[in-house]
């Protein structure tokens, strides 16, 4: 059975996905991007922190890119990418649907999942007043009552750095470590409130966030509440092919060099899958240079096999004389 080949197929349509799938588009590489259609700043009603980006919704990005790559030739469908396996120096890839094509490499932009906090209500104002990240939403939080939700040994840091956007803030202690000494100093001179007590739920009134109730009954007033989340790597694909993950306190990335390739050759990785920390931006970067290393690589093949196959004919025409 004949399967169509691609140069590469990129697995995850976000923003390392698509930049990547146009950096190869322009480099003349037949490029297929399988998108699950499932981003993690969905959420969001903007990103913020991209340069000539910033404010624009999420899903108006990757409306462009889809748009940018297409028009270089790329092609961009929508599933699940569901196996891949090596298969004559290449991989072959099976879609959820049963198609299945060759890739000569394959970078894989899957992004994380976040899990967050079992709290009731968390997961329904995530990216809206329930956030993470002050880069991607501390203006948007500016000069307003933050609480910071205590799950780990980074709370109190989490709390010192929203301190920056606002003079309100507090510390819930909920289930996280007993602050150090000298956290306490510090979050005691930066003026951050310590409360005691775990957090059963979300206060709300028309759609908007008033407060995180303790289990008591107490409701302390915030107009946004900060949480960590684990963050879980879409990676079922990379293991399947070897690829093992690395530990971290925020959840579990895929180690790879500085150029996206990962521990198993052929396969490179951009984006939160592989940086827990990149915003949009970061990861339309790292997607970008890993697909410039992925072509490297395939001009280096492809110079390797023109000079076997020169060798071959030079061979021949030699021996027929």
């Amino acid at each position: 059975m004949t399967f169509e080949a691609y140069d590469v197929v990129v697995v995850g349509g976000g923003a390392a996905g698509l930049n990547g799938a146009l950096t190869l588009a322009r480099a003349r590489r037949s490029v297929l991007v399988v998108d699950g259609g499932e981003p993690r700043n969905a959420p969001a009603a903007a990103m913020h922190a991209f340069l000539s980006r910033d404010g624009m919704p999420p899903g108006e990005l990757l409306k462009i890119g889809r748009e940018e790559v297409r028009g270089y030739g790329g092609e961009i469908v929508s599933g699940q990418v569901v196996a891949a396996v090596r298969e004559d120096g290449g991989f072959a890839v099976t879609l959820d649907g049963g198609r299945v094509v060759r890739a000569r490499r394959l970078l894989v932009a899957t992004g994380v999942v976040d899990e967050l906090p079992p709290v009731p209500g968390l997961r329904e104002r995530w990216g809206r007043d329930v956030l993470q990240c002050p880069y991607c939403h501390g203006w948007e939080v500016r000069d307003q009552a933050v609480a910071v939700l205590a799950t780990g040994a980074h709370a109190a840091q989490q709390a010192l750095l929203y301190r920056q956007w606002t003079p309100d803030v507090t510390l819930l202690r909920h289930t996280g470590p007993e602050p150090t000494e000298t956290e306490l100093a510090q979050l005691t001179a930066r003026g951050v409130r310590l409360v005691s007590g775990e957090v059963a739920g979300l206060a709300v009134a028309d759609d908007r966030l008033t407060g995180a109730r303790l289990a008591d009954g107490t409701v302390v007033p915030c107009q946004a509440l900060v949480v960590s989340a684990q963050m879980v790597p879409r990676a079922g694909v990379l293991e399947s092919l070897g690829v093992t993950l690395t530990e971290h306190p925020f959840g579990a990335y895929v180690a790879a060099d500085p150029s996206g390739l990962t521990e198993v050759p052929g396969v490179w990785v951009a984006g939160n899958v592989t940086d827990l920390s990149a915003q949009v931006i970061h990861a339309a970067a790292g997607g970008s240079r890993a697909a410039a290393f992925i072509n490297f690589d395939l001009v280096a093949e492809d110079t390797a096999r023109a000079v076997a196959a020169a060798g071959a004919a030079g061979f021949q025409v030699a021996g027929g004389r």
